[in-house]
C-alpha cells in the first residue's frame, strides 16, 4: 500500500496554510472567500483545507483539477483555442476571491515532453491580464496567496525517493512534525527578518555574485526594500529582492535542474548586458529555456534571492521550485527569476504608483516569473552608495 501522510499531519499542514500564510502571516478572517486550487492527486489535502476554511467562518471556492488532461489539450488545441482568454470568468474570479491557496502536484513530471514550446509560452502568454488583475489587487492589499505541495509517487521517484521520505522532508520543511508549526514560522520569520532589517540598512547600490561559472553583477536601484517570510510560499527561507533590471550584468551557471510546463531543464546558464539575456543555453531542455526568455520582458530578472543555510530545513533535491529554491545545504542557494518583478519589494505603496512609474524604477512587468538556482559556493558582495564595499553573503551564510 502506498504511503500516505496521516490525517493529523495533513491537518497541521491546512492550519499553517489557512489559518498563518494567508493575509500575510495573519491567516484568514471570516467571511473571506478562499479559492482552492487543488490537483485530484492532492483530495485529502483538499478535504482538510476545506475544512480549516470553514472552521475560520471563511468562504471555500473549490477549482479542483483533474489529473492527466494536460497533454491533450496542447496537442489538439489551434492557435485560437491555444491564445483563447475567458475575460469575464476570470474577471468575476479575480474580483470575487480574497485569497487563494495554490497545491502543487503531479502525477506525471514530464507529461508535456515533446510538445513544442511555443505552443505552451503562447496559452501561457494569453494570461498576462489575469496575472496583472491579481497584482493590482495584491498591491491594493486586498489579496494574498500562498502556495504548498501534495508529495505524490511520481514526485518521489523522479528524484530517487520513496514516497515516505519525500514526505519527511515536507514534514521536516513544514515544521509539520512540531506541536504547533504555525508558532514555528513565527519564530523564525522573527529571526529571519532581523536579517532582512541589516539588508535593508545597507545603502546598497549593486551586488556581485561570485561562483564558478559565475560573475554576476545586480543592481539593486532606488526605493527597495528586501522580503521574505510573507506567507506567500510554505515552505520559504529565502530573502529577495527585485532589483531594477537594467542594471544586471555577466553570467550565472545553474546547478539544479528545472521542472517547468512539464519539461526539464538541466545545466542552465545565462548571460546578461544591459540588463537582457544575450546567451540562453542548456545541457538539456535549452529549446524550452530560450522560448521562455524569448517571452516579451522573460528576458530581464524580476528576483534576487539568497538562502541562508541555517535557516533552511530542505536538505534533498526535491524536483519542485517550491522546495528547492530554498534548499540549504553546504552552500544555502542563490536563485534569480527572470520575468516578473515583486512590485511589494517597493519601500512605499504599490497600489499608488502607475506603469509608467514601476517602469521608470526599473521593476520588471511580465506575464512569466521563471525561478533558477545555483547551490555552487558563491561570494557576494555589496557595493554601496559611499564607494566602499562589504561582503554579505558566504560559505552559505549571510555575513550581516
Amino acid at each position: 500500500m502506498s504511503y500516505q501522510p496521516s490525517e493529523a499531519i495533513l491537518e497541521k499542514y491546512a492550519d499553517v496554510m489557512i489559518n498563518f500564510a494567508l493575509n500575510s502571516g495573519e491567516g484568514v478572517k471570516p467571511g473571506e472567500v478562499v479559492q482552492l486550487r487543488v490537483p485530484e492527486v492532492a483530495k485529502p489535502f483538499l478535504i482538510t483545507l476545506r475544512r480549516a476554511v470553514l472552521k475560520a467562518g471563511a468562504h471555500p471556492l473549490i477549482i479542483y483539477s483533474p489529473d492527466g488532461m494536460m497533454r491533450e489539450f496542447f496537442e489538439l488545441a489551434n492557435d485560437e483555442q491555444l491564445s483563447f482568454f475567458p475575460e469575464k470568468y476570470l474577471k468575476g474570479m479575480v474580483d470575487q476571491i480574497d485569497h487563494t491557496v495554490a497545491i502543487l502536484a503531479d502525477t506525471d513530471k514530464k507529461e508535456l515532453d515533446g510538445i513544442p514550446s511555443k505552443r505552451i509560452m503562447t496559452q501561457q502568454k494569453s494570461l498576462k491580464p489575469y496575472m496583472d488583475w491579481r497584482r493590482a489587487k495584491e498591491n491594493a492589499g486586498k489579496y494574498t496567496w500562498t502556495l504548498s505541495m501534495y508529495g505524490t509517487q511520481a514526485m518521489a521517484d523522479e528524484v530517487g525517493m520513496t514516497l515516505e521520505e519525500y514526505w519527511e522532508q515536507i514534514i521536516e520543511a513544514c515544521y509539520l512534525n512540531e506541536d504547533e508549526p504555525a508558532e514555528k514560522w513565527k519564530a523564525l520569520y522573527t529571526e529571519l527578518y532581523s536579517y532582512k532589517d541589516k539588508l535593508d540598512a545597507l545603502p546598497i547600490e549593486k551586488l556581485h555574485i561570485e561562483a564558478e561559472g559565475t560573475d554576476l553583477w545586480i543592481q539593486l536601484g532606488e526605493k527597495r526594500k528586501w522580503l521574505g517570510g510573507s506567507g506567500r510560499n510554505i515552505p520559504s527561507f529565502e530573502l529577495f529582492v527585485s532589483p531594477d533590471w537594467r542594471g544586471t550584468q555577466g553570467r550565472i551557471q545553474f546547478t539544479e535542474p528545472l521542472y517547468r510546463y512539464g519539461s526539464l531543464i538541466e545545466g542552465a546558464y545565462l548571460e546578461f548586458k544591459d540588463g537582457r539575456v544575450t546567451k540562453a543555453t542548456a545541457s538539456k531542455g535549452e529549446d524550452l529555456l530560450k522560448e521562455m526568455v524569448a517571452v516579451e520582458n522573460a528576458d530581464k530578472v524580476g528576483e534576487f534571492s539568497l538562502t541562508d543555510r541555517r535557516f533552511s530545513r530542505i536538505t534533498k533535491f526535491m524536483g519542485e521550485t517550491l522546495y528547492d529554491e530554498n534548499v540549504g545545504g553546504r552552500f544555502g542557494n542563490t536563485h534569480i527569476a527572470v520575468g516578473s518583478a515583486y512590485r511589494d519589494s517597493y519601500t512605499g505603496d504599490p497600489s499608488s504608483l502607475s506603469e509608467e512609474e514601476w517602469e521608470k524604477l526599473g521593476y520588471n512587468n511580465s506575464v512569466v516569473h521563471t525561478d533558477i538556482v545555483a547551490t555552487s559556493d558563491r561570494l557576494v558582495t555589496a557595493h554601496l552608495k559611499d564607494g566602499s564595499k562589504r561582503v554579505i553573503y558566504s560559505d552559505g551564510e549571510f555575513q550581516v
